[in-house]
């Protein structure tokens, strides 16, 4: 069966993925995004039923993240919006080990609308494509947690596991958790890449207050560095957020990506082979 699928999110790091996927499987797709059109911004809750209109099932993801103020009254109105115009199915991504997440996830799950949620650790991608590529660029990578280990998970297995969960209504009503193979900590990751790049890239740990110290130094504004530093001690230090889930080979009968192939094709692809930023 073909289904219309508005994919919120859908040139972020999971949905982009998730879009290739679904046109690859001969469904009509809808980016949910600012520049989209019909357009969908979650500051403008106005602009959800149009993004929805003629859609059945959709795949949600909130920015910057189910944590911060707002998030929930959003995925609320979302939700009410969903219903209104008769959606068959959502797939809510949400964070591991996350208090907030998992309230925004009870939103769904009594909103009446057919849903699966997909939980997931701290993305590989955070190294290459997100907050802390400009460390490894730069060789140093100062952090806070030096002891936390996490099941580092790839973006292309979250997607796949979200186009499975969209597309098979047996997943209805079930939370699907998403982890790397195997728990790895700073140090450990900045090995690992140093191995494969060829170059050393020295972990440095820090205090909480230091690493605060310097995002305030970079001039990253108040809310990037209040979510930042809820997520290194309120995810990062939960315990529930450095364990590993088997749900990937469970549900998509593969094993899932491990950091070092990620690594591995991410030197392939050149990106750590740019500049290093001055602000570094």
């Amino acid at each position: 069966m073909q289904h219309n699928i508005l994919v919120i999110g859908g040139t972020g790091k999971t949905g982009s993925h998730v879009v290739k996927g679904f046109n690859q499987l001969g469904h009509n797709v809808r980016i949910g995004g600012r520049n989209s059109s019909p357009a969908f911004d979650w500051e403008d809750p106005s602009t959800y039923r149009p993004a929805l209109k003629g859609m059945d099932r959709a795949y949600i993801v909130y920015y910057p993240d189910l944590a911060v103020p707002g998030a929930k009254s959003a995925i609320a109105n979302l939700a009410e919006a969903a219903l209104k115009e008769g959606l068959e199915k959502v797939v809510l991504l949400s964070g591991k080990g996350e208090t907030e997440a998992e309230a925004c996830e009870q939103i769904i799950a009594n909103s009446g609308l057919n849903y699966t949620l997909v939980r997931a650790s701290w993305f590989n991608q955070n190294f290459s494509e997100g907050a802390f590529v400009d460390y490894i660029l730069a060789g140093h990578m100062a952090l806070p947690m030096e002891d936390a280990k996490i099941p580092y998970t790839d973006t292309k297995d979250i997607a796949d596991m979200v186009i499975k969960a969209l597309l098979d209504d047996t997943l209805n009503g079930k939370t699907l958790t998403v982890t790397g193979p195997k728990k790895l900590t700073f140090e450990e990751v900045a090995g690992i890449i140093s191995q494969k790049l060829g170059r050393t890239i020295q972990y440095q740990p820090i205090s909480m207050d230091e690493f605060k110290a310097s995002l305030v130094e970079a001039g990253l504004p108040e809310s990037h560095i209040w979510l930042l530093e809820y997520l290194f001690t309120e995810v990062l230090g939960h315990s529930e957020n450095q364990t590993i889930s088997n749900d990937v080979e469970e549900v998509l009968n593969r094993k899932p990506v491990s950091f070092e192939a990620y690594v591995e094709k991410t030197v392939a692809s050149g990106v750590w082979n740019q500049s290093v930023p001055q602000s570094i």
